[in-house]
Order: C-alpha cells, then structure tokens, then sequence
C-alpha cells in the first residue's frame, strides 16, 4: 500500500534512493512533476520541498528551507511521514556540518512533542539569521513553549507567536502561525484576541486548505463565546462556518475530524431550539466513530447524545428520558469513575435525574428510586462543597426534587430528606451570588414544606416561619413575574393556615 507519493525532476535518481532502502518502494511512489498528487513531497531542482501541514498530522514544527537533496535527508523526511523514527533519526544525524541546515534538531524537536516528553525551550534567533530561518526559529520556539512540556512564562509564548508573525516570508506562513497563537488565546480564554488574529489572517489570497484551517478554529472560538441569551447572528455564522469546514474534511476523508464537527453542529442546532435536527448529528456521529472504531469519541459522542436526549426530557417530553438513559450507560464503558471521575459524576447527577422521572410502572418506581439515590450519591462523592460548591447545590437541589418523586419510604420521610438538602443548597445559593439559583430552590422548598410528616408542634411553628420568610424573600430576588407569583401563592396559603387556626 502507497503511503507517500514523491514527485521529483529526477525519477531515476530519486527511485534509486528509495531502492537502496529494503522494501520502502512497496510503501513510497515515484512520479514526476507533471504527476504530483496534492500534498506530495517534491525533490526538484537538488531541494526537498514540503508543503505546509495544514491537516496536523505531526506536532506543527517548522523544518529548514530550503532543505537541498541529499539521501540521506530525503530518507528522513520520507521515514518521518511514515513514522518510522529509528530511521528518521539514523538518517538526520549523517549530515552534521557545521554548515548544514539544523534539521536533526528539528526533527527532535517534532519527535518531542508528539511523544509528550520534555523539551528544551529552543533559543530566541540572533539578527540576521535570514528571513525564512528568523521566523522559522520564532515559530518553533512558541510551538515547543505552547505545546511542550516547558515551564515559560505566558508573555514569553506570546512574543515567540507574535514575532514569527511579523517575521513570516508570505501570507500562508503567517496564517500558519496565527492558527497556532489563535489556538492559545482561546485556550487562555482571550476569545476576542483570539478572534481578532483569525479574521486578520484569514484574507481571501490564502490556498484552500489555509481558509479552512483558521475557519475551523475561528468555529470554536464562537461556539464558546455563544452564551444565553443567545447571539442569533452569531449562531447562524457559526453554523454555517461549521458547515463549510465540516464538507471540506469530508472531501478529505478525515472521519474523526467530521464526527467532531457534527457534535459541535448539535450544539449549536440545541441553542436554536432545534431538537430534532440536533439529535440528527449526534445520532450520525455516534455512527461514524462506531464505523471507524474510534471508542473514546464514540463514548464523548454517546456522552453528548446523552445531555442533548435529558435536556429535551427536561422540556416536558419524558419519553426521551429512556433513551438518554442508554446513550450515558454506553458512555459510562469508557468514562469510568477511575478513568474519568468529572464525567463520570456528572452523568451519575443526570442518571440520578432520570431514574426518578422515567416512566413506567407504579411497581418499579421503588427499584428507580433506589438506582437515583445511588446516582446521587456518587455524583456528591465527587462534587463535593468544599471542592465545587456551585456543582454540589446543583446536584444537592436536583436530589431533593428527586425525593418528592420516590413512592414513600417506610422507614423515613422523603420530604424531610428533601427540605435537608434544599437547606445545604440554599447555603451555597445565597442571595448575592446566585439569586436566580437561590429562588429556584427556595419554590422547591416551599412545594416540598407542605408534604413533610411533622407532628410536634413546635417544628411544626419552626417550618412554618422558616417557609413564610423565604416565600417573601423571592420577591426581594428576582423581577420574573411568574416566580414571584408562585411565591406569593404559597405565602396566601400560609396566611390560610394562620387564620385557620390549624398552627396552635
């Protein structure tokens, strides 16, 4: 199987070279220029010419140029792409003149980062090293800085990306940079910075490929800056943006990478309310990750499947809770608690959700409510108050609604379980941090008062109070009309209650 195409001035020689080397012509093909191949390797003119890896398939290290022919160079860029390193390095360390362009080092470098081990931070350029090799230098000083195992101060990562900008031969290198340097600010949470960079170098004179790239990254710089209440513009240039690199790596025949994009595109298709065009991607990119045995995306993209299907149920269609149930126990197979302890609690939070809403039988119900609390419970082990207060009362105030659900325990009183764990949120919910939050649990603790199985009096008093000041504490929360309404639907039944005569 052909794995590199050649294409050279000089085939004879060129195949020559490739002959020596036992059976790596059953794996390299020859051609001439007239019949290169788009991303083929080109000898022409005693120099070794390598188009820019816009696909990143290796760590995106700059390598000399011009690279003149010699075997031994040719054999270790052709090993590199065939990811042979013994050879690579055997055939890079032959030529060390001290004239000679760095190119051992550079490939140690790439080898580095792709294997994940420590780096040496490459020096900062001397003035006049020449023009292609100062930015190259600059480029792989922030990509080793950024990528590898480095301990350099962010400004310094930051000077290395921009200089290799200014410094960049043509427009295509520029850009090739930016992406990278984009990447970084987005990760660093700078998303306009990030944004700015993209949209500067992304200029119509750029090869196909280049567009792409940087709209790739452009794409997940503005789906995380898509927040409620949503930008409608935003959404519809994303989607569309989405759209575009998604067929471009289809033509590609990059699978992954498409999977990808298809789970980004539910997302968006969520925040447009599009339910079932959402489900639609997910459902096909779970397909595709299975089809390439792709197993930690195809459990991400069950995980995704999941949160779309419990977020639908949770819009009042309780028929999706089942299968959103199936697509986080298939998720579960990879994220394991050991493995993945985040993930693995937050879909024991959502299960916990769903095992007391699913529908079904009123003689099953006990079994879900056990396999809820169980879930609750391993979520709480992991989000922990003193750890992730803001997850610990979310989790705590869907645990309480959760009991109101549960058929009556024999032994001990569903409600009092509730209005504990509404307590223990509302300790977190305070009124100045999260006022929305805060009201939302205080209604659930109203709701659940009414039902708790208090016979001595002075609780009884106690309970009562407790629910009059919170009732009239929403008001001082927040301006929606329709929670304060709901709140002041429980204080006239509490003044009911008062003038009844039924607290003594």
């Amino acid at each position: 199987m052909i794995y590199l195409t050649i294409a050279t001035d000089e085939p004879a020689h060129i195949q020559a070279v490739i002959n020596a080397e036992f059976r790596l012509d059953e794996l390299v093909q020859v051609v001439s220029l007239t019949d290169a191949l788009p991303g083929s390797l080109v000898v022409q003119n005693e120099i070794i010419e390598q188009p820019l890896d816009w696909t990143q398939n290796l760590p995106p290290v700059l390598l000399p140029k011009p690279l003149p022919f010699t075997p031994d160079n040719l054999l270790a860029i052709t090993y590199l792409q065939l990811d042979n390193w013994e050879k690579v390095y055997e055939h890079s360390r032959h030529d060390r003149r001290s004239d000679a362009p760095p190119l051992a080092d550079a490939l140690d470098l790439l080898n580095r980062l792709q294997s994940g081990v420590s780096v040496a931070l490459p020096p900062a350029p001397v003035n006049g090293s020449g023009l292609f090799d100062t930015y190259r230098r600059w480029h792989n000083r922030a990509v080793a800085a950024h990528y590898g195992n480095t301990e350099t101060a962010e400004d310094a990562v930051n000077q290395a990306y921009r200089s290799a900008m200014h410094h960049a031969p043509d427009a295509e290198h520029r850009a090739f940079t930016a992406k990278h340097y984009a990447t970084l600010l987005a990760d660093a949470g700078q998303l306009a910075e990030a944004d700015a960079v993209l949209t500067e170098t992304n200029t119509a004179d750029l090869p196909a490929d280049a567009q792409i790239e940087l709209l790739a990254v452009q794409t997940s710089v503005w789906l995380q800056q898509l927040t409620v209440p949503y930008d409608a513009d935003l959404l519809a240039r994303t989607k569309d943006a989405l759209w575009r690199v998604l067929q471009h790596y289809e033509i590609q025949n990059r699978p992954a990478q498409v999977g990808m994009l298809l789970i980004d595109a539910a997302q968006v298709a969520n925040f447009q309310n599009s339910f079932a065009e959402a489900l639609g991607y997910v459902t096909r990119a779970v397909n595709l990750f299975r089809q390439e045995e792709l197993p930690e995306l195809l459990a991400n993209a069950q995980y995704r499947k999941g949160v779309l299907l419990y977020t639908w149920a949770q819009t009042g269609n309780p028929q999706f809770y089942r299968p959103a149930m199936e697509a986080y126990q298939e998720a579960l197979k990879l994220f394991t608690q050991q493995a993945a302890p985040d993930v693995f609690a937050e879909i024991q939070h959502h299960l916990g959700v769903i095992y007391a809403e699913i529908p079904d039988e009123v003689k099953r119900k006990s079994i879900w409510a056990a396999v809820s609390s169980s879930s609750f419970k391993h979520a709480l082990a992991y989000y922990t108050r003193a750890d992730f207060p803001y997850e610990y009362a979310t989790i705590c105030n869907h645990f309480g609604n959760a009991l109101t659900k549960y058929p009556a325990a024999a032994k001990s009183d569903n409600y009092v379980k509730a209005i504990d764990l509404y307590r223990d949120a509302l300790k977190i919910r305070t009124a100045d941090a999260y006022p929305y939050e805060r009201t939302l649990t205080i209604l659930n603790y109203l709701e659940a008062g009414w039902y708790v199985g208090e016979d001595d009096p002075q609780n009884q008093r106690a309970l009562y109070a407790d629910m009059v000041q919170k009732a009239r504490e929403v008001e001082t929360l927040v301006a929606d009309e329709k929670l304060r309404y709901e709140a002041r639907q429980h204080l006239g039944k509490l003044a009911d209650l008062q003038r009844d005569g039924v607290l003594s």
